[in-house]
């Protein structure tokens, strides 16, 4: 029985493998590759079983077994923006998509310091807690998070008495071997051991039955849940909280009509996006750029959208528009209000994605190098040669709405 630990972060696999019983076990360790896009070099050479998770972003680490992923580990230090909490969500989504249990580590607060004014704490977005449970309701497999060491409980209403000034007031752990890895005496962090040894004794036990189904109805993630769901209770005050706040709920057919214009004797839009009554548009207003909202889009899926596993089982259409739809009910249609995003951000986006891509070589012009990259992408096209938030945004959005022109799926 092997074990492989797959890392961006040499010291932060060694900080998992020293601290649960992968350290008693045979293990290997291999760099992980984010991307075709952002290490051409490098991607091609991962299995096909670990470029299955990579297909909208990469965690931090994935660990398997015998070859089979068993679960994947995400950790952040960011908690200055409301939507922060879901910058990693299309990591631990990808993760679970593909039957993989997802660990979360994330900030229950950090410091915020501002010009003429005293620290205090940002705190954690509580619908983040809501996102992971939906998630698991779906696939019935764990997607769970512990917060990252801090100081906030001892310091609730004091930040700046806080002793960690210098680390944004989180914990790290002081060993050298583990920079920047959280504090691993911290209940949090033992509670995320006792979880991934949790799974390493089911795998090991029940190799043969499906021991993924059984994750949940373990005691452990039965616990863990409880105390998501209780800090999803205290920390919420309202559902209409960013980003839910920046949707709006319309009847299908306005943008049906709104789109109509595209359609002529030689094409119509097909029924997936008819099938739906009702449509959820998340309205941003930016410029197009890639954070934090396609993060947000993927969160949103699954806090309003997602009703089994592929977005084709959705009650609502999920629509990405570039700022604010204005409702016409009078003409039951829309319109769009912006001038910060057109097409032409999206287009340029993607063309300059497509410089990765060497399928338009001939054999003879490949160095040795590519030829596997090569045929790699002959099978995948430009699935990972795409930047992330491209790949995020085509994955999760059944519309694309800009002032100018629109993007839209028929299956």
């Amino acid at each position: 029985m092997k074990y492989k630990i797959w890392y961006s972060t040499e010291s932060f696999a060694d900080y998992i493998i020293d601290n649960t019983i992968l350290n008693w076990k045979n293990i290997s360790k291999s760099k992980m590759y984010e991307s075709d896009a952002n290490n051409s070099a490098n991607f091609h050479t991962l299995p096909d079983h670990i470029k299955k998770i990579l297909y909208l972003d990469a965690p931090d680490i994935i660990v398997e077994f015998n070859s089979e992923p068993i679960f994947s580990i995400e950790v952040s230090t960011e908690a200055w923006t409301w939507h922060n909490a879901f910058q990693r969500f299309a990591r631990l989504a990808a993760s679970v998509e593909n039957n993989v249990p997802a660990f979360y580590i994330y900030p229950e607060a950090a410091i915020i310091t501002r010009k003429d004014s005293l620290p205090k704490w940002d705190k954690i977005n509580p619908l983040i807690f809501k996102a992971l449970n939906d998630v698991m309701s779906i696939y019935k497999i764990p997607a769970v998070l512990y917060y990252f060491p801090s100081d906030y409980r001892l310091f609730p209403n004091d930040a700046s008495s806080s002793p960690n000034l210098m680390n944004k007031w989180l914990k790290f752990d002081t060993r050298i071997d583990y920079a920047w890895s959280p504090e691993w005496t911290d209940w949090e962090m033992i509670s995320m051991f006792n979880s991934i040894n949790e799974i390493i004794q089911s795998i090991e036990l029940d190799w043969i039955i499906n021991w993924r189904e059984k994750l949940l109805s373990k005691r452990t993630f039965i616990d863990r849940c409880s105390i998501m769901n209780r800090e999803f209770i205290e920390k919420w005050w309202s559902i209409d909280s960013s980003p839910i706040t920046a949707t709006k709920k319309i009847p299908t057919e306005y943008l049906l009509n709104y789109l109509s214009n595209y359609e002529d004797s030689n094409y119509k839009i097909w029924n997936l996006l008819k099938s739906r009554n009702e449509t959820i548009i998340y309205q941003v207003d930016a410029k197009f750029r890639w954070d934090p909202y396609p993060w947000a889009l993927a969160a949103l899926d699954y806090l309003l959208c997602r009703e089994w596993k592929t977005f084709e089982d959705r009650k609502y259409n999920l629509i990405l528009a570039w700022w604010e739809v204005i409702i016409n009910n009078e003409n039951k249609s829309i319109s769009i209000n912006s001038n910060k995003a057109s097409i032409e951000d999206f287009t340029m986006a993607v063309k300059a994605s497509e410089n990765k891509n060497i399928l338009n070589k001939n054999y003879t012009d490949l160095k040795n190098s590519e030829i596997s990259r090569y045929y790699m992408q002959v099978r995948y096209w430009s699935t990972f040669s795409k930047v992330k938030h491209i790949r995020v945004y085509s994955y999760f959005a059944d519309w694309i709405l800009f002032n100018d022109w629109a993007l839209w799926r028929d299956a």
